[in-house]
């Protein structure tokens, strides 16, 4: 990986990766368990921010659309609140060989 390469940023490197978008959500969360997080820190550790906070529905949203695949979240978040699969068939994240 050149000098060039390690100084994008995460926002940057994002925008290289390609995805086939199923139209079933391959993520979903608990919205009962959800409100009783304290730390709500899927929204803050999912580097591609699909989780964010509604604070006028006291709801987590999810744009499963942008999802990575990571795992993250799932393993991040303390309730276990996060029924998490990945994409059926040859829908998901597709990543370029650089």
């Amino acid at each position: 990986m050149s000098s060039e390469e390690n100084k994008k940023s995460i926002e940057d490197k994002l925008t290289t990766i390609k995805y086939n978008c199923c139209r079933k959500p391959h993520l979903k969360v608990n919205q009962e368990m959800c409100r009783n997080c304290e730390s709500r820190c899927c929204t803050h550790i999912c580097p591609a921010k699909v989780y964010s906070y509604n604070e006028d529905t006291n709801e987590i949203e999810v744009e499963y659309e942008n999802c990575l695949e990571c795992g993250a979240c799932r393993i991040a978040c303390p309730l276990n609140a996060i029924d998490w699969e990945y994409p059926k068939g040859d829908y998901g994240v597709i990543y370029k060989n650089s």
